[in-house]
């Protein structure tokens, strides 16, 4: 029995833990590049996207915002997409029961 309780003070440890590098995750920020630092994006370490930045080289200056807008729209709606499939895939895994409070996977 002491090895369950043991076992169990440990999984609500590493479940703390796992909430301390979520947030952490989120206040990380990372760029990444194309075409000679023509485009570039600005994501969280969780992936979302926080900014994109287009030169003017590359279009109509008065299009340039609206397309930057855009790209991060369809981000967006590509991560709830992707997140509905993981969903999806979980309840297929699980047998159609719902995790635990606290083991979101995404």
């Amino acid at each position: 029995m002491a090895d369950f309780l043991g076992m169990m003070k440990q999984a609500a440890q590493l479940q703390s833990k796992m909430q301390a590098m979520q947030a952490e995750l989120d206040s990380i920020e990372v760029e990444g590049s194309a075409g000679g630092d023509m485009v570039k994006v600005r994501l969280t370490a969780k992936g979302d996207l926080k900014g994109v930045t287009i030169d003017d080289a590359l279009m109509k200056p008065a299009e340039k915002a609206i397309v930057e807008d855009l790209l991060i729209a369809a981000h967006a709606d590509a991560r709830r997409k992707a997140e509905a499939v993981l969903q999806d895939k979980m309840k297929t895994l699980t047998g159609g029961l719902p995790l635990p409070p606290g083991m979101n996977l995404t």
